[in-house]
């Protein structure tokens, strides 16, 4: 296997919710294919009449919730997910609306439903497959087949890492992270930057400046969800939740039960907005996205820390999803929620421990700490929307992942057993033992007990 090659900024990722799978990877599918039609040469190109796309996996399962559909489309007319407008995907609510696809002295109508819901059980080399036909009658011009991978992240069929330089300090595991540090003498954080910077060719300067706009992105959702009330969109009739949490929150001068309060609120307000179908930070997915910013927001407006902490942090807290996402997974759809909001919360643990001035081995601790207990747990939204559980569960994350702080900042370093690496190795297989009912696809658990409301 070969190290960890990820690069900060396809971790943390902004795009529009509410699934990072179901809508980020989508979308770029869609821009992507789009772009591989006005490619093909003018006799093939002005000979196509028709799209033909289907979803698989728990993209057909769960799709119509998570907004996929919407997300192709926004991708297709032209919209990527870093740089649409926050509420992109309202305007495809109509599944009937015809929209007009610019193929290069061609314009092909398409239509929101007319993308196919397809089997939910099959042999494709990933759960979230999505395919992808350019036709003229039985004739297929152009076939591509997409898997979107968690995170946002997209592969499709033949594809290959993209070529970049070497991290200047190779690693698979915590350990042979560790051996680095100790070696080089050097603190977690440069680390990731240096191999950032020999990656992608960016300077510091560079990685931080966008490092700011990922903080700021963070922040914004919090404070948009923080003051807005209403139902959430979707048949549920969800409640917003974070407007009152945070109301009782500030009467209690964020002092005590207060403090507690605010964290939950902060974690239910980028949520709530990611539920919205509006702009948030895959950290490491848009399920997922109220847990690191709640802890982020409450570090910045409530404790005083500096821009730099924050940022330092947040490249901690990236070693650990890297890890996570390396040896394991972080899409729900392959190991349940243990790799969404519980790598969030292990990630989140190392941000608040590395940020408050924590060394490496307390950051592992607090992080290992986070996930442990987080281990088995499911994913199955109620409706296939990222509501129910997911919400509350993002809140819940962030209180572990304050805990795992705690605990780890407060013992002895040596009496933690369990390493990171080990804890991550739990995951994997726990992932392969979950039933696929329990992934993402809204056929077990709470998706069927809740089915009612």
């Amino acid at each position: 296997m070969p190290p960890v090659r990820t690069s900060i900024f396809e971790l943390l990722k902004i795009g529009p919710g509410p699934s990072s799978s179901h809508t980020i990877g989508p979308m770029r599918a869609g821009y992507d294919f789009m772009d591989r039609i006005r490619e093909l040469p003018d006799n093939i190109r002005l000979k196509g009449e028709d799209l033909e796309i289907r979803l698989f996996g728990s993209l057909s399962a769960t799709g119509e919730g998570h907004g996929t559909p919407r997300a192709i489309m926004s991708g297709m007319i032209g919209f990527l997910p870093d740089s649409c407008q926050p509420d992109i995907l309202s305007q495809f609510d109509d599944k009937d609306a015809p929209f007009e696809l610019d193929i290069h002295g061609k314009v092909i109508t398409y239509h929101p439903g007319d993308i196919i819901m397809d089997a939910v059980q099959h042999d494709y080399p990933h759960s979230n497959t999505m395919i992808f036909r350019y036709k003229a009658g039985d004739e297929i011009l152009l076939e591509r087949m997409y898997f979107s991978v968690g995170g946002g992240f997209l592969r499709w069929q033949g594809w290959e890492e993209p070529e970049r330089g070497e991290p200047q300090f190779p690693y698979k595991s915590m350990a042979q992270l560790k051996d680095h540090l100790r070696a080089n003498e050097m603190r977690l954080h440069e680390l990731i930057l240096a191999n950032e910077m020999s990656m992608t060719g960016m300077t510091k300067d560079e990685i931080y400046t966008d490092l700011d706009h990922v903080i700021e992105t963070m922040e914004r959702a919090v404070e948009l969800g923080i003051q807005t009330t209403g139902i959430l969109p979707g048949p549920i009739g969800l409640q917003r939740k974070a407007p009152v949490m945070y109301e009782r929150a500030k009467k209690e001068y964020f002092q005590g039960p207060g403090f507690l309060k605010a964290i939950n609120a902060y974690a239910l307000a980028a949520s709530e907005e990611n539920a919205s179908g509006h702009c948030v930070v895959t950290a490491p997915t848009c399920g997922a996205a109220g847990v690191i910013p709640a802890l982020l927001f409450m570090l910045k407006r409530h404790m005083g820390a500096l821009q730099d902490e924050i940022r330092e942090g947040l490249l901690a807290a990236c070693a650990i999803g890297f890890l996570c996402k390396h040896n394991a997974s972080i899409s729900g759809a392959e190991v349940g929620c243990q790799g969404e909001v519980g790598v969030a919360s292990a990630m989140a643990a190392a941000f608040m421990a590395y940020a408050r001035g924590y060394r490496f081995q307390v950051t592992e601790n607090a992080a290992e700490i986070a996930i442990e207990h987080h281990l088995g747990l499911t994913c199955d939204p109620v409706g296939g929307y990222v509501q129910i559980p997911c919400i509350e569960r993002n809140a819940m994350g962030a209180v572990k992942a304050y805990n795992a702080y705690v605990i780890a900042s407060t013992l002895d370093e040596s009496y933690q057993k369990v390493d990171l690496d080990k804890v991550i190795q739990a995951m994997a297989q726990t992932g392969k033992d979950m039933s696929r009912n329990y992934k993402e696809t809204s056929l077990a658990g709470l998706a069927v007990s809740v089915a009612d409301c």
